[in-house]
């Protein structure tokens, strides 16, 4: 094999930290364009996030790499002393008494609605987690998801969820433009100790 030319070697490093431009550079310009194929993303009115805290279980979920395998999954929320929200989810893998993960994060409101807010589970990256429907009275169910229609999650006060309401959840899903043919069922005990 011939030996590799002086001027080779140092243009590598160079060309592989063009490559990673251009692919960061793609991802960016694909997330933005799936952005803008849908039409603005409606949340609720407004959010009491102290009402809002708490324990919450998931009932279905779009799929998600980080949730693969997880079944009795639950999330709660705490509201901090500095205004934002200390989240806390739980993932039993394989099976509702399956080993249990947990992932923590913080949150906090975007805007005045407190709708919309950014998520971080791990620094400097923040994800969307905009609340579509709730449940105004009694803050029983909440329908959560992002602009780019990627992730969706229904939620309950309780392991499972009347028929109707979950149905009618799904439903606004969809008008939403969630691909809610796509949507993960999650098994929760029958019975909540």
């Amino acid at each position: 094999m011939p030996p590799i030319p002086q001027f080779a070697k140092h243009r590598q490093p160079v060309l592989l930290g063009a490559a990673a431009a251009a692919i960061a550079t793609g991802v960016a310009v694909y997330a933005y364009a799936r952005r803008k194929l849908h039409p603005p993303l409606p949340t609720v009115p407004h959010v009491d996030l102290p009402r809002y805290a708490g324990l919450w279980y998931e009932v279905a979920r779009l799929p998600t790499r980080f949730e693969k395998g997880c079944q009795h999954v639950t999330a709660e929320y705490k509201l901090r002393p500095d205004g934002k929200v200390a989240v806390r989810n739980t993932c039993h893998k394989e099976g509702l008494e399956g080993p249990v993960e947990t992932a923590t994060a913080v949150a906090r409101a975007t805007d005045a609605t407190n709708a919309r807010l950014k998520v971080q589970f791990f620094w400097p990256f923040e994800g969307d987690y905009w609340i579509l429907d709730l449940d105004l009275a009694d803050y029983q169910y909440a329908l959560v998801g992002e602009p780019g229609r990627k992730n969706l999650w229904l939620l309950s006060r309780a392991p499972h969820l009347e028929r109707n309401r979950r149905d009618r959840l799904v439903a606004r899903a969809k008008e939403l433009g969630f691909p809610v043919e796509n949507l993960i069922y999650t098994p929760q005990p029958e019975a909540v100790n």
